[in-house]
């Protein structure tokens, strides 16, 4: 047997090992499949997207690569004009009409059904206004009619549901008319950085586990309930009965630290594909394909 090293030692190989992993070259990062005018188009109507304080505009400016991505990811409009984003925010909205061309976008947010409201954003160019309707996505029955919308977008969304996921994807392809799509995103709990924490053995591998910090009268936010690998994502939507047209990941600049660790996996005989932080999917609504409304990686016999 080895003799054990004293604990000065293995803190000084441990440290070693650190500054090595941080200093070896990073993998080739995989080009991403965005139409770079498009993005660039994208993140400049963000950067000069009015915000009503300074919050939001702090936020948006930390969001502007996922959002641009986002929106690059648009089909154009389909013969209804007409797309719905659910966990309406008020950010990219204004520009699915400006920058997209959807003449009639409508949004919608978690809370009582049967509220709606009603949001005006000023530009120079006129004012853009659309009407939030209010209701639980994984619970209600959407307030739309069947085969009404192009596009459903289900940007950072599915990550919340506390009951059923399904739910929100079946109600999406419900409503949207065949061979209309939907878009989503969110964190991919299979990336490098879920690697390099679950190693490292002391954060949560999600990508975002916190939970909102009680404030008295206001109601907490839903925290990331379940993220998804790429994988995964790909297997709902096919659950749902949806076609994937493009599933893939791509990754955060403020984990880039942790790409080294791609040439460890490769070196071990593991995939090094869909290892981005974000997951992205378009999925095209199929009436023909067959529907498991509870596949077996999500719900208990």
């Amino acid at each position: 047997m080895a003799p054990q090293l004293p604990a000065h030692l293995k803190l000084l190989r441990n440290l070693l090992r650190r500054l090595n992993y941080h200093l070896s070259s990073a993998a080739n990062p995989v080009a991403e499949p965005f139409d770079p005018r498009q993005l660039a188009r994208a993140e400049a109507a963000l950067r000069d997207m009015p915000m009503p304080d300074d919050d939001a505009r702090a936020y948006l400016a930390k969001h502007i690569p996922r959002l641009a991505r986002t929106l690059a990811l648009i089909p154009p409009p389909g013969p209804a004009g007409r797309i719905l984003e659910l966990g309406c925010y008020m950010q990219i909205t204004p520009l699915l009409q400006k920058l997209s061309g959807y003449k009639e976008v409508r949004g919608a947010y978690y809370g009582k059904p049967g509220q709606t409201d009603h949001k005006v954003v000023p530009f120079p160019d006129g004012d853009f206004s659309c009407y939030i309707d209010h209701f639980d996505a994984e619970r209600d029955p959407f307030p739309y009619p069947d085969n009404h919308f192009d596009v459903v977008i289900a940007g950072e969304i599915i990550e919340h549901m506390i009951y059923d996921p399904m739910h929100l994807l079946l109600e999406s392809r419900r409503v949207l008319r065949d061979g209309g799509c939907l878009v989503v995103s969110t964190p991919n709990v299979g990336s490098i950085t879920s690697v390099a924490k679950t190693l490292d053995g002391h954060d949560n591998p999600q990508i975002f586990f916190l939970y909102t910090r009680p404030a008295p009268g206001i109601p907490p936010d839903i925290g990331h309930m379940r993220e998804y690998t790429a994988h995964e994502l790909g297997e709902t939507m096919k659950a749902a009965g949806f076609e994937v047209a493009k599933l893939f990941t791509t990754h955060i600049a403020e984990f880039a630290s942790h790409l080294p660790l791609l040439h460890l996996l490769a070196e071990n005989g593991y995939d090094t594909e869909l290892r981005g932080e974000q997951s992205w999917c378009v999925a095209i609504k199929r009436s023909h394909l067959p529907v498991d409304r509870f596949p077996w990686f999500l719900y208990n016999p």
